[in-house]
């Protein structure tokens, strides 16, 4: 497996940037003692915002969400076809891709059950797969439903019991007929209609998709497997909750009264943390994936991803306890074989310190790296991004700022801009 890797030391401050069900930093244990952590599914959702964002917007259009009616009717209306069938038929393709949902969202629109992340060029696909025949069909299901309605209100205000048994014999076989009419409407797509719509799309506007996956439960040929990789971030040392008391005051208070209007508690923690994401070339560029786009168009694609992975963060507290930081260093390895590997048992025995975790992060995670190499031969094209304060703390030259040494512990030192041309040069 041809793939890249980038291994993360990240230094956080007051923070809580991935909550549990209580509202508390997220944890876990590992070598024995409390760790602060942040689930990988939180920081890869900030990195495809970001994606989306300060990417080519034409090859990151993937939308995850349960309103696929609402999308789908809106485009569907598109083709010139009134709001209401527009409505049926896309209730009709979201039950076969998905389960309809009793709930409906705030603009009256039915929902699935999960989220799907469809991209609009899929969506269009889908909606030009729409025939006359299914708009026929679509339009007998408005009728019926209509005329049962119609009939049901009718019902009530008929009082003779004998002309209320025939009403009800009469409202079953609308009924029925409206069931029928539904059955034909999901015949007229046929069995195949809606996945090879999909298919055809080739996700050349979902890159996002590709990277990090689909999940189809009621077709599992739909699904995308995820070529990116990551890791639930962690802390290189122990990290124990803290509790922040807060008060606010009423800015029209009297001054009789006294004391706060509202006292309420959050928890918080800072963290020193290892983050660890792949990604596989070899996957990326196959029929499943981005095969249908230019060698050119997946090179941007994993330019976005990379400089996406490294500058993204959550943000939740985002305007209270703002944690955004960019990471302290950055080491970039690909591989032509072999599958990727963690460096996070540096950490295993947990960092114990008063002057700081990342100058003694970075010292384990080089020689983890180092150690990995010599026992497995585990060598890739290795190359770092790393602060210069830092590099000359870990290379002890301080009186050397101007130093033309452009490595640290054996690794290649560059910028941030020539770590990503060089990962980017072996996209296939």
């Amino acid at each position: 497996m041809k793939h890249l890797e980038l291994h993360i030391i990240q230094s956080v401050p007051v923070a809580c940037l991935n909550r549990d069900d209580l509202n508390s930093p997220k944890t876990a244990v590992f070598g024995g003692v409390q760790r602060a952590r942040v689930s990988s599914q939180s920081w890869k959702r900030a990195i495809r915002k970001m994606a989306k964002e300060e990417g080519s917007n034409s090859l990151f259009n993937g939308i995850r969400s349960r309103r696929m009616v609402f999308e789908l009717s809106k485009k569907i209306k598109e083709k010139n076809i009134p709001e209401n069938v527009s409505i049926i038929i896309a209730e009709q393709i979201a039950d076969i891709v998905e389960t309809l949902d009793s709930k409906k969202d705030e603009d009256g629109y039915k929902k699935i059950r999960t989220l799907m992340f469809f991209s609009d060029l899929e969506y269009y696909a889908i909606v030009n797969a729409v025939t006359d025949e299914i708009k026929t069909a679509a339009e007998k299901v408005l009728s019926s439903s209509k005329a049962m309605e119609d009939f049901k209100s009718s019902l009530e205000e008929i009082e003779d019991e004998k002309e209320k048994e025939a009403a009800r014999k009469k409202l079953d076989k609308l009924k029925k007929q409206e069931t029928n009419n539904h059955s034909a409407l999901k015949k007229a797509f046929g069995n195949k209609t809606i996945k090879n719509a999909i298919k055809s799309a080739k996700l050349l506007d979902a890159a996002d998709i590709a990277l990090f996956g689909r999940m189809v439960a009621s077709d599992h040929s739909l699904s995308v497997e995820a070529a990116s990789m990551f890791s639930h971030a962690i802390s290189t040392h122990k990290v124990d909750n803290e509790i922040d008391f807060f008060a606010a005051v009423d800015d029209l208070q009297t001054t009789e009264e006294s004391g706060a209007a509202i006292t309420s508690t959050l928890e918080f923690n800072s963290a020193t943390y290892y983050r660890f994401a792949a990604l596989n070339l070899d996957m990326l560029a196959n029929e499943e994936h981005l095969k249908g786009m230019s060698l050119e168009q997946r090179q941007g694609v994993v330019r976005t991803f990379i400089e996406a992975t490294i500058k993204a963060i959550p943000s939740a507290r985002k305007n209270t306890m703002n944690g955004n930081t960019i990471p302290n260093y950055v080491l970039g390895v690909v591989r032509d074989k072999g599958h990727p590997i963690q460096l996070v048992n540096a950490f295993e025995s947990p960092i114990r310190s008063s002057l700081g975790y990342v100058y003694e992060s970075v010292k384990r995670l080089n020689t983890e790296y180092a150690d990995l190499n010599e026992t497995w031969g585990i060598d890739g094209d290795a190359m770092v991004t790393i602060n210069r304060s830092l590099k000359e703390q870990i290379n002890k030259k301080p009186d050397k700022a101007n130093s033309d040494d452009k490595t640290v512990n054996g690794l290649k030192v560059v910028f941030l801009n020539d770590l990503i041309d060089g990962m980017v040069e072996h996209v296939i």
